[in-house]
């Protein structure tokens, strides 16, 4: 076995995890799922058939990556954070027909009880706040507090505000790693 999982652990067959991924108490993982290399599934996590999980992504304790939640490599998943898969779900109607794909981007942190709704692309290193929620596509780079979601600011890849307004002109210089990042009306460009 290439990777570590608990004792409590329920891995159906079929599922592809990477090597030195770690698995930890009472996580479930369904046959279909997808598990890139070195990531970590916290405690009382949940991965659906149709789920896929980039390499190196952290998802923390009571976290659900049903079907169609696809993560890039670096995702970090916070504690109790919550997708959703069907846009209008019913107890009385089946709607597994319905799903709606996300996609959540390279280098994202979904903060603490976030609520991502089904259907939207979150763009790389985007950072959404703990208790937020979204019901829109994020652009990269973005930071996003409130509810619904709203774009406060810019982060940097390593999780550092940049000081740039919403919209315009400018560049801002990550203070911890040097990298500068451009504003180009209402998006970010990195040399």
């Amino acid at each position: 076995m290439k990777y570590q999982a608990h004792e409590t652990a329920i891995i159906d067959d079929g599922a592809i995890i990477g090597e030195g991924s770690r698995i930890w108490h009472w996580v479930h993982v369904c046959s279909g799922a997808r598990i890139g290399g070195s990531v970590s599934l916290g405690q009382n996590v949940y991965v659906g058939n149709r789920a896929v999980i980039g390499n190196k992504c952290k998802i923390q304790n009571n976290v659900s990556i049903y079907d169609d939640v696809e993560l890039e490599d670096g995702v970090f998943c916070g504690p109790s954070m919550v997708f959703t898969n069907v846009y209008n779900p019913r107890a009385y109607i089946e709607r597994k027909c319905e799903y709606r794909k996300t996609l959540v981007k390279r280098g994202v942190t979904l903060g603490a009880n976030c609520t991502v709704v089904c259907g939207v692309t979150i763009g790389e290193f985007a950072f959404v706040g703990s208790g937020a929620v979204v019901n829109r596509d994020i652009k990269p780079y973005a930071l996003m507090v409130g509810v619904p979601a709203r774009q406060v600011g810019w982060m940097s890849e390593y999780g550092e505000r940049l000081p740039l307004p919403l919209n315009g002109e400018g560049e801002a210089v990550c203070p911890h790693t040097g990298k500068v990042y451009f504003l180009e009306g209402s998006s970010i460009r990195t040399e």
